[in-house]
């Protein structure tokens, strides 16, 4: 195992809202716009940070430290997250379990922040952001099983660290599955298209947008940065199954990862330019689906 655990822990803090820029870019060019700097989510943060918090009479300390909270379980959660062939800086058996939890209490953080407005309009945003992501944690944690069945570890570095070139040889069929359902959980934890338009204002197809509509000032600046370690997190999961470059040499190793992000961050924009947000009633049968190709992956890491 490379022993390279800064890079899993900073490159992420660093890099990780230049993946938005990326995918705005990308929609941009598609679109045949000169479109934002790549920098922008660097800049909104920075303006965000600089401004104060307005907070309705309604709320409580609930949605005050909501944002704050958030961020910190995503910040422990990139601690735990390898990339790149390197070590995470905090490595443990049942690791994966515990990133799943922190995503998740994320999550809820969020939704009792929005519902704590007593906005109907919020709680509306957050009754289809819990029941969507109800159905993409089984897709989820069956992935992780996978990858632990057929690594033999229940530790994230462990797992990405024995997956290598090899692995695809050998058992092919069922890590494409598995990349394939953490794709579609991707897009649907990040509230990404073809489950949410990050970009819209309508009120009836706002999802994860509507739950922030509240927030001001540093509390956003939280909010959205978290998103971008969120952003990267579920992605690093990809591509460290899909690019399972493990050399000797660290800084090679991580540079293919980091470009593969970068790529699936270009992917996310091509598939955004590419289709439109579907009806709230197909996004159940797309996350089942994940949950189904999960299941599959699993089933064949037990033959």
């Amino acid at each position: 195992m490379i022993r390279a655990p800064l890079a899993s822990l900073c490159l992420p803090l660093v890099l990780a809202p230049l993946l938005l820029g990326v995918i705005n870019r990308t929609k941009a060019i598609v679109a045949g716009r000169k479109g934002q700097p790549l920098l922008q989510a660097y800049f909104d943060l920075w303006k965000l940070l600089q401004k104060g918090a307005v907070y309705s009479r309604s709320t409580t300390w609930v949605f005050y430290t909501g944002p704050a909270i958030g961020l910190a379980a995503l910040l422990v959660a990139t601690a735990i997250m390898p990339f790149g062939g390197a070590a995470a800086a905090v490595a443990f058996p049942g690791d994966l379990i515990l990133l799943a939890y922190l995503l998740g209490l994320a999550r809820f953080l969020t939704v009792v922040a929005a519902l704590d407005t007593a906005s109907s309009f919020e709680g509306m945003g957050a009754s289809r952001e819990v029941t969507f992501s109800a159905l993409a944690e089984p897709a989820l944690l069956l992935a992780l099983a996978a990858l632990a069945l057929q690594t033999g570890s229940l530790s994230l570095s462990t797992i990405y660290t024995r997956i290598g070139v090899g692995s695809w040889g050998a058992t092919a069929p069922a890590l494409a599955l598995v990349a394939g359902a953490l794709l579609l959980v991707f897009l649907t934890e990040n509230a990404r298209i073809p489950v949410d338009d990050p970009t819209t204002h309508l009120e009836l197809t706002m999802i994860h947008e509507v739950m922030v509509l509240d927030h001001s000032g540093p509390d956003l600046a939280f909010i959205q940065y978290a998103g971008a370690l969120k952003l990267w997190l579920l992605g690093s999961l990809i591509v460290g199954l899909v690019v399972p470059l493990r050399s000797t040499t660290a800084w090679i190793d991580v540079a293919a990862a980091t470009a593969g992000m970068f790529a699936l961050a270009t992917l996310t924009g091509l598939i955004e330019s590419s289709m439109a947000r579907w009806r709230l009633l197909r996004v159940p049968q797309l996350l089942v689906g994940a949950g189904l190709m999960s299941a599959l992956a699993l089933v064949l890491m037990l033959r």
